[in-house]
């Protein structure tokens, strides 16, 4: 029986045999079982776009793998592919841990962190996440389970290898000691662009996690302000007692009108959302507000209508500013609806074959789907942030050509190569892959 499968974005439903291992023996069966249209992994289904999407095939749902341990004197974990971030999160705050490395939804799974190498506020210091494995146990093509560490191929072909070279069945990775559930944040708000990219500059590297916040719609002199939020775990003096138990605190309705989230109603609550941050002030917060705010919405991808809405996420190297400004204002003078627009630093990244972050300037965008224009737009993006050494982010990408795709990431064709010896006959495959002929 088939059940029709979507990424987080709702954009593009195809239908899949999805199965649920709960265990590795379970895992390498259906791995050798699968039939000619290939078989993908998929965690928690936050990936924006088709990464975890096998039309007329299998796919895995890994969540059903969730055993972990700890080492509570190294901070090491240990974690079944199928664990998710939050599972993980609940269970070390208490015990003074965290994870190394966060993205803007704890609704991810240890395998989806790896495949997508994932990035959070603290990219500028601590790189993604295949940066802190230390080892994973991959199942590959011929229902093998490899133990892989850094600096063999396949791993680095495997992180940030969207699924496409296995199933990530366990990592081992490293976490970063804490002392309360809080965190100190500064933050502030900037007139511009220019400024924002001004203060980033020269005071990122004071924290460990950076963001800003920018108000896409605004114009003229205005354009690209923004507010920076700046923070750091807080020290046992000043934070609450290391406890983390957030749960939803609203829910999306199962159905909203298209059309709700508009010109008007998100350039409303932009000048509520600059206007109430401070100039300048250090705030205390809770892990989960600082991390994870989208997370207290029960189905928040519900709130862009039944036509869904598009990521658009890129990278530009230093050095390339102009065309990031150049992209802002091209945004701006269209006119383009973004409900959350977020830009960050890049430092070096973790040395996947496909990972996305290299050092630089990364701006993310959701857009609801179907907007006047916003294909061509996005079209001539991809072309700015190619022609600048840039990329488009395979996780939360749902229309990149298979052309732009091979201008943006120069090691795809050693990526080939590995993926190949591991897997033959091309048995991982997902509309993704498809899509961009991978």
């Amino acid at each position: 029986m088939s059940t029709l499968l979507t990424g987080w974005g709702r954009t593009s439903p195809t239908p899949a045999d999805l199965r649920r291992p709960r265990t590795l023996a379970e895992l390498r069966d259906l791995v050798l079982a699968a039939p000619g249209r290939g078989v993908v992994a998929r965690g928690l289904g936050r990936s924006y776009g088709d990464a975890a999407q096998n039309a007329g095939g299998l796919v895995l749902d890994c969540t059903g793998l969730d055993d972990w341990s700890f080492d509570e004197r190294s901070g090491v974990v240990t974690a079944a592919g199928g664990v998710s971030l939050h599972d993980l999160m609940t269970a070390l705050v208490p015990r003074g841990w965290f994870v190394p490395v966060s993205p803007g939804t704890r609704h991810v799974t240890v395998g989806g962190a790896v495949a997508a190498d994932v990035h959070g506020k603290n990219h500028h210091r601590d790189s993604s996440f295949g940066a802190h494995v230390r080892s994973l146990t991959l199942v590959t093509a011929d229902g093998a389970a490899r133990v892989l560490r850094p600096g063999d191929p396949l791993f680095l072909a495997t992180v940030g290898g969207m699924g496409l070279t296995g199933v990530v069945a366990e990592a081992t990775f490293g976490c970063v000691p804490v002392e309360t559930s809080s965190m100190r944040v500064d933050v502030r708000r900037t007139a511009d662009l220019d400024e924002t990219l001004d203060v980033m500059t020269r005071t990122d590297d004071r924290y460990r996690y950076t963001v800003a916040w920018i108000d896409l719609l605004a114009r003229g002199r205005s354009m690209g302000r923004s507010v920076l939020t700046r923070g750091d775990h807080a020290p046992r003096d000043t934070g609450k007692p290391p406890v983390f138990a957030p749960r939803a605190r609203l829910h999306a309705p199962p159905w909203v009108p298209d059309g709700l989230l508009n010109g008007l109603s998100v350039r409303a609550f932009n000048e509520v959302w600059y206007r109430r941050a401070p100039r300048s002030a250090t705030v205390t917060q809770g892990i989960a507000p600082f991390f994870h705010p989208l997370d207290f919405v029960e189905g928040w991808n519900r709130m862009y209508g039944s036509r869904g809405f598009v990521q658009y996420q890129f990278v530009v190297p230093f050095g390339a500013e102009g065309t990031l400004r150049g992209i802002v204002g091209s945004l701006s003078a269209h006119g383009t609806v973004s409900f959350l627009t977020v830009l960050k630093r890049f430092g070096p990244g973790s040395g996947g074959f496909l990972s996305f972050p290299v050092p630089g300037w990364t701006l993310a965008l959701d857009i609801p789907a179907g907007q006047r224009g916003l294909s061509g737009l996005l079209r001539g993006f991809d072309e700015r942030v190619a022609a600048a050494g840039g990329r488009v982010y395979l996780a939360k990408d749902a229309r990149l050509r298979a052309d732009m795709m091979a201008a943006m990431y120069p090691e795809l064709a050693r990526w080939r190569t590995i993926r190949d010896e591991a897997d033959p006959t091309g048995l991982f495959r997902s509309d993704l892959s498809r899509r961009l002929r991978l």
